[in-house]
C-alpha cells in the first residue's frame, strides 16, 4: 500500500507497506544500476503485484543489471521477458530495418501537390449533399406530421427543386470515381446515379400525371434517409475520423431501405407505362418500309429488368463493403 518509489543517483529506492514473507510489514530495498537510468520510473499496481518500469538513458547492452557483481538474493530474473545479447541485437536490427524500409517506401511515393485541394473539394461536396438531403428529409417529415397522408400528393411540387439540385450534383460522383479521386468502384456509382436520374427527370419530370402520385413521397423519402448517413460518413473519412455508430448506420441502413427504394422506383415506372402508351411521349417512329415504331413503354419494360439487375449489383457491392467494415477483423499471424 502507498509505495514510495524514487530514483536518485542511479539508485532505485523502494519502501511500502504490504503482506509478504514477514506478514503484514514494511518492505524496502535498494538497487544500484550498472549504468545511468531515467530518474522517473513508471509504476503499475494490481491486486497481486506491483510492476516498476525503469528506462535506460542509452539503449545499449548491459553485462548485468546491478553495479555490484553478485546478484542480490531477493532479485530473480523473469525469463518470460528475458533477452540475451543476441536477441537484443536482432530486435534492434529489425526495428532499424523496418524504419529504413518505411522511409524508402515513403520516398518512392510521389507527393501530390493538390492533396489538400482534393480533400477540401471532397469535404465540401459531401457537406453540400448532406445539407441538401437533410433539408429534403426534414421538410418531408414535418409535412407528414402536419398534413398526414395529404402530404403524399404534393411531394414533387414541394421537394423537386432541391432533389433536382442534389441528383444533378450527384453526377460528380461518377467523375470522382472515373478520375480516381475516390476509391469507389465506377459501375455501382453509374448504376445508382443514372437510375435515380432516369426516374427523377424522365419519368417524374416529364409527366405531370405522375407528379401527384403517392409513390413519389416514398421514392424521395427512401433516397434521403440513405444519404443522411452516407454523405457524413464520407465527409468524416476525408479527415481521418471514424465514428463507429455512424459507420454501422452507413453499412446497415441500406439493407431494408435499398430494396424498398428499388421497389418504389419499379412501382413508379409501372404506373407511368399506361400514360406513356396513351400520350406516345418519347416513342420514336422510324422512316422505313415496315413503318416500325420504337414504343417507349416497351423500353420501360426492358428498363424494369435492368432496374432489378442494378439493385442486385449495388446490393452485392454494399454487402461486400459491410463485411469489410463491420465483419470480424482477421488477426495477423506473427
Amino acid at each position: 500500500q502507498n509505495p514510495d518509489i524514487t530514483i536518485t543517483d542511479n539508485v532505485l529506492h523502494f519502501r511500502a507497506q504490504g503482506h509478504g514473507a514477514k506478514g503484514d510489514n514494511i518492505y524496502e530495498f535498494e538497487i544500484e544500476f550498472l549504468e545511468p537510468v531515467e530518474p522517473k520510473p513508471v509504476c503499475r499496481m494490481t491486486q497481486r503485484q506491483l510492476n516498476i518500469t525503469v528506462q535506460k538513458k542509452e539503449s545499449n547492452w548491459w553485462e548485468r543489471l546491478t553495479k555490484q557483481e553478485k546478484r542480490p538474493l531477493f532479485l530473480a530474473p523473469d525469463f518470460d521477458r528475458w533477452l540475451d545479447e543476441s536477441d537484443a541485437e536482432m530486435e534492434l536490427k529489425e526495428k532499424e530495418e523496418e524504419k529504413i524500409n518505411k522511409m524508402k517506401i515513403e520516398s518512392r511515393v510521389p507527393k501530390d501537390p493538390f492533396k489538400h485541394l482534393k480533400k477540401g473539394y471532397l469535404i465540401m461536396y459531401n457537406l453540400v449533399q448532406f445539407l441538401g438531403f437533410s433539408w429534403i428529409f426534414v421538410n418531408m417529415t414535418v409535412r407528414l406530421f402536419i398534413l398526414g397522408k395529404d402530404s403524399f400528393y404534393d411531394t414533387f411540387h414541394t421537394i423537386s427543386d432541391m432533389m433536382y439540385f442534389c441528383q444533378t450534383l450527384a453526377l460528380m460522383e461518377i467523375m470522382n470515381s472515373l478520375i480516381g479521386l475516390v476509391r469507389s468502384p465506377l459501375i455501382p456509382s453509374i448504376v445508382q446515379v443514372f437510375g435515380r436520374n432516369f426516374v427523377l427527370f424522365v419519368i417524374l419530370g416529364s409527366l405531370e400525371e405522375m407528379q401527384s402520385k403517392p409513390v413519389v413521397f416514398f421514392i424521395f423519402y427512401f433516397w434521403s434517409i440513405i444519404e443522411l448517413f452516407r454523405y457524413p460518413y464520407y465527409m468524416l473519412s476525408c479527415i481521418g475520423i471514424e465514428w463507429k455508430p455512424l459507420t454501422w448506420l452507413r453499412y446497415s441502413v441500406w439493407i431494408p431501405l435499398y430494396p424498398l427504394g428499388g421497389l418504389a422506383e419499379a412501382v413508379c415506372i409501372v404506373q407511368s407505362i399506361p400514360i406513356f402508351s396513351e400520350t406516345g411521349k418519347f416513342s420514336l417512329g422510324l422512316p422505313n418500309p415496315l413503318n416500325v415504331t420504337i414504343q417507349f413503354p416497351f423500353v420501360l419494360q426492358i428498363y424494369l429488368i435492368a432496374l432489378f439487375l442494378g439493385v442486385f449489383v449495388n446490393f452485392r457491392h454494399l454487402y461486400k463493403q459491410r463485411k469489410q467494415h463491420l465483419g470480424p477483423k482477421k488477426r495477423k499471424m506473427k
